[in-house]
């Protein structure tokens, strides 16, 4: 099944409810939502007091993409603050299995990301324990990086090995995501594709008709 996952890192602040309402009308499935702590990323993003306003503001799901360091610190905290799913940086621990249960025993959906220059085989021990993979297909901290064709493979390999251990695995491809980049990744087995400035928040056209139009775009290509 596509889904596609709305960067906020990327929408207008000053307008942030208006255009979440304007995603909700275009059906869009999730909220990307980037936290970092200018260690593990050199930049800082969404904080947690705009997470609590916004959960009572909306019912979509929360993808919480943790780009920070100790990342156990953290997981309580946005479980408690209404993360559906929660996704961490395979680079950050040596105790991956340990985070994934920490997430499950919140209740909540487990997510491991890995950067460009990770290679895939780095979590084909821990794919049965995940419901998500997000594989960056840019450097993570900054909005409107150039895409990394290189990952195209990552993802075909990902699949591959999922398709193998019969999992049912969400695989999300973030950065750089736009009409020219979603045919091949999802020709390589991506289902969600995180939706920023090359697409729904471009500035171009309004969030609501770009989203609807992308998500289209997503789902028929």
């Amino acid at each position: 099944m596509v889904k596609v996952s709305a960067s906020l890192d990327c929408a207008d602040y000053l307008r942030l409810e208006e255009e979440i309402k304007k995603l909700e009308r275009a059906k869009i499935d999730m909220l990307h939502i980037d936290i970092m702590d200018g260690v593990f990323v050199p930049n800082f993003a969404l904080g947690t007091n705009l997470l609590r306003k916004l959960r009572p503001a909306t019912s979509l799901t929360f993808d919480v993409h943790l780009m920070v360091q100790n990342p156990e610190t953290f997981i309580p905290l946005f479980a408690d603050l209404g993360a559906d799913i929660i996704t961490f940086h395979a680079e950050v621990s040596p105790r991956l299995h340990y985070l994934v249960d920490m997430i499950k025993k919140e209740g909540k959906k487990a997510g491991l990301a890995l950067n460009p220059s990770t290679p895939p085989e780095f979590l084909s021990y821990l794919l049965p324990y995940l419901d998500l993979v997000l594989l960056m297909t840019v450097d993570p901290g900054f909005v409107g990086q150039k895409f990394i064709p290189e990952v195209i493979y990552k993802v075909e390999k990902v699949r591959e090995m999922a398709e193998e251990k019969g999992l049912d695995l969400d695989i999300a491809v973030d950065g750089g995501i736009g009409e020219n980049t979603v045919p091949p990744l999802k020709r390589a087995g991506a289902n969600v594709f995180v939706a920023g400035t090359t697409s729904i928040f471009s500035g171009r056209e309004d969030v609501e008709k770009a989203a609807l139009e992308f998500k289209q775009f997503c789902e028929e290509c």
